[in-house]
């Protein structure tokens, strides 16, 4: 069990939160939810005695093992995956590494026989006979050949890094792993596994993620970092989402009808207050008056962004035809004669190689020509973009975000400008600040905003949730499921690809592709039935 007692925490002159009592129970997994800054990560440091609390105290049993998701893929470099694997649990690795060097002496004594006979009991006890066995399932669970194992840290590619450093957080049945952004660079079938290994964990898992599918499927409570306040709710993601929505609705609704009662009750006094005939009724109502209160809603720190995509024109019937295209980079075959027609109303969502679908949305928006093949676009078509990596949009330029967005707008006007980047979270002074240091969520609404002023009829979208919190998230999905064009697209996030698409597109390794009419999920399904 973990006891949270009066925690509070100030960054500088900020407090994140203050006055926190909780109990995280083994057997659960709770999901740690807030807007971007709340403080999600620097709850995770405090659990973790990373950082210390400006008040209060976590109390955690000694003999628990708490492992923690670690964040630098570069600090294991030098040391062969299973070794990293091991160091998940720092004192069987010592052991290991103790033991070999007393057997490795040439000069063994009799006291270091009584050593190692201590170290080979206490190295049983923590299952280290089956240590290797379980490194191995652990990276194959992640879709990790076990050859994996003897290999260098830096051998690695940083995607099969962080599957590593995840097997290394979940290995040796810790009582307590602490998880943050864990389904971040992991493929679809990693998560699957992942989901399902935390849902029959016996300990207790923390963990922060954006990926609301994941929240779902493994959360059993949500904490909830608002208000500067932290408050545990029952229930996963969806059902907090919901509740926290009902709740809002409430208190407005409450609102509403208190101040339609105060406005008609002051209206009364002032009224009859003067009249003697009426002076005793207007001083009951004076009372009743005093006794309503307009219960004032939190300030909360979440904030929705609007996403919306109005089209100019209306596609025809033509919209995409792609024939036989192919594309080789350094010899390798990203994609290799694919062919396939978008129709009218296709929202399709491409899964697989994502450098190929990367480099296949360059391609089809023209910015590269080297490739064998043809696309035609439908003659009534117009395109609006979201790439990859946005940062020739940004680097180098030094003009305000006001200045940045004029640009791209035909109303040339501050007010209209200022209006519509108030609805994307640009704010009073903050339109002023250049783009050049802005965040990278910060890119990512400015990137929607030029996309939204175009009025196109078809969305082009790579990767558009990185760097965006839950809200921001929420209100893409929803401006993609409303809009009445089509959408082709790649995201990592599972409800987004779930809700939005009525067709998938993989692109597999090999260059080939598979096309799928139906759900993500019900392309997951096809092909697990298919793997049987």
């Amino acid at each position: 069990m973990i006891t949270i007692t009066d925690l509070s925490f100030n960054f500088g002159t900020q407090t994140l939160f203050k006055d926190v009592n909780l109990k995280f129970t083994p057997g659960n997994c709770y999901g740690i939810i807030g807007a971007n800054g709340a403080g999600k990560s620097t709850f995770l440091k405090l659990l973790c005695k990373e950082l210390e609390p400006s008040k209060g105290t976590v109390t955690i049993p000694e003999n628990l093992r708490m492992s923690v998701l670690k964040q630098d893929h570069f600090a294991f470099e030098e040391y062969t995956v299973l070794d990293t694997i091991i160091m998940g649990n720092a004192r069987l690795y010592e052991i290991g590494k103790e033991k070999d060097a007393l057997y490795a002496k040439e000069d063994f004594t009799d006291e270091d026989g009584i050593r190692a006979s201590e170290l080979e009991g206490e190295f049983a006890e923590l299952g280290g006979w089956e240590a290797d066995s379980d490194a191995s399932k652990l990276i194959q669970g992640l879709g990790l050949d076990e050859s994996y194992l003897y290999m260098t840290m830096s051998q690695l590619k940083e995607s099969e890094k962080v599957k590593v450093l995840l097997a290394q957080a979940l290995f040796g049945n810790p009582e307590i792993i602490l998880l943050d952004e864990p389904t971040n660079g992991l493929d679809v079938e990693a998560i699957a596994w992942l989901e399902e290994f935390l849902a029959g964990y016996f300990g207790m898992v923390l963990v922060v993620s954006h990926d609301r599918h994941f929240l779902n499927d493994v959360c059993t409570n949500i904490v909830d970092i608002d208000y500067s306040q932290i408050k545990m709710y029952v229930g996963n993601y969806e059902f907090w989402y919901e509740s926290s929505q009902l709740i809002q609705r409430l208190i407005k609704q409450q609102n509403k009808r208190n101040e339609e009662k105060i406005k008609e009750l002051q209206s009364f006094i002032a009224r009859f207050s003067a009249n003697k005939s009426k002076s005793k009724q207007a001083t009951s109502r004076r009372k009743l008056l005093d006794k309503i209160t307009v219960e004032e809603l939190p300030a909360s720190s979440r904030r929705y962004p609007f996403i919306g995509f109005d089209m100019d024109r209306e596609a025809g019937k033509d919209i995409l035809f792609v024939t036989n295209l192919s594309k080789t980079v350094d010899g390798k075959k990203l994609f290799d004669n694919i062919t396939f027609t978008v129709n009218h109303g296709d929202k399709i969502a491409f899964v697989g190689n994502e450098l190929a679908i990367t480099s296949l949305f360059r391609v089809l928006m023209e910015e590269d020509t080297e490739f064998d093949g043809s696309f035609k676009w439908g003659v009534s078509i117009t395109k609006s973009y979201f790439p990859h990596d946005n940062t020739e949009y940004f680097d180098g330029h030094g003009e305000s975000i006001l200045d940045w967005m004029r640009q791209y707008s035909r109303d040339q006007t501050e007010t209209y400008l200022r209006g519509f980047l108030g609805r994307m979270l640009f704010s009073n002074d903050s339109v002023f600040k250049p783009v050049s240091v802005l965040s990278g969520g910060e890119k990512v609404r400015c990137m929607f905003s030029r996309m939204m002023l175009f009025g196109s009829n078809v969305l082009l979208l790579d990767n558009p949730t990185d760097h965006l919190d839950l809200e921001s998230i929420t209100a893409v999905n929803n401006g993609l499921s409303d809009f009445k064009g089509n959408v082709l697209f790649a995201t990592h996030d599972y409800e987004m690809m779930n809700t939005v698409a009525n067709r998938i597109i993989e692109i597999r390794d090999d260059g080939g592709m598979y096309d799928y009419s139906g759900t993500y999920e019900e392309y997951i399904e096809y092909k697990k039935k298919k793997s049987e």
